[in-house]
């Protein structure tokens, strides 16, 4: 599995891209159902998610990431190399979703490996992510890959209740 940033061509995001991100969110309709991300979560559209990614590459710390696997795109996950609060020294997942049909594969696991080996090799101690207090699967697969819960709060935009997680590298 191969992780490759996300970059826009003469300013925007290419659409083929698009298409594929667009159908592995669709494909995951339930996550998309807790988070409230996107108005219908029956009806993601490309252009709502060109404007969530165009967001997200937005913020000068944040960087998104195709995993593919035998050429096709496997899942993306969205990094921030540094949160916005200055008091926070680590590097945070901001999303991981994977494709639906490989889920409980191991394909999820091995892209937080590769993840945490890319901020690992830049230097960092620990990383951060926090999970929806709705989304109970998340929480427990994230403890079981090592992270533990080091406090609650609101997440930045939408002020979801969230459970916020550290895992040290």
């Amino acid at each position: 599995m191969i992780l490759e940033p996300l970059t826009a061509v003469d300013g925007a995001l290419p659409g083929h891209l698009l298409t594929e991100v667009t159908a592995l969110y669709a494909a995951n309709r339930e996550f998309f159902a807790l988070s409230g991300d996107f108005p219908d979560p029956d009806g993601i559209r490309v252009e709502q998610v060109a404007k969530a990614l165009a967001d997200e590459l937005a913020h000068p710390d944040a960087e998104v990431l195709l995993a593919r696997s035998e050429g096709r795109l496997a899942g993306v996950v969205i990094t921030l190399a540094r949160h916005p609060d200055p008091a926070d020294p680590d590097p945070w997942i901001g999303l991981l979703i994977v494709a639906e049909e490989l889920h409980r594969t191991g394909v999820g696991r091995e892209l937080v490996r590769l993840v945490e080996d890319r901020f690992r090799a830049a230097g960092h101690a620990a990383v951060r992510l926090a999970v929806l207090e709705n989304n109970p699967a998340a929480l427990r697969f994230w403890t079981g890959l090592g992270y533990l819960v080091i406090g609650h709060r609101e997440d930045r935009a939408p002020h979801r209740p969230c459970a916020v997680l550290r895992k040290p590298l």
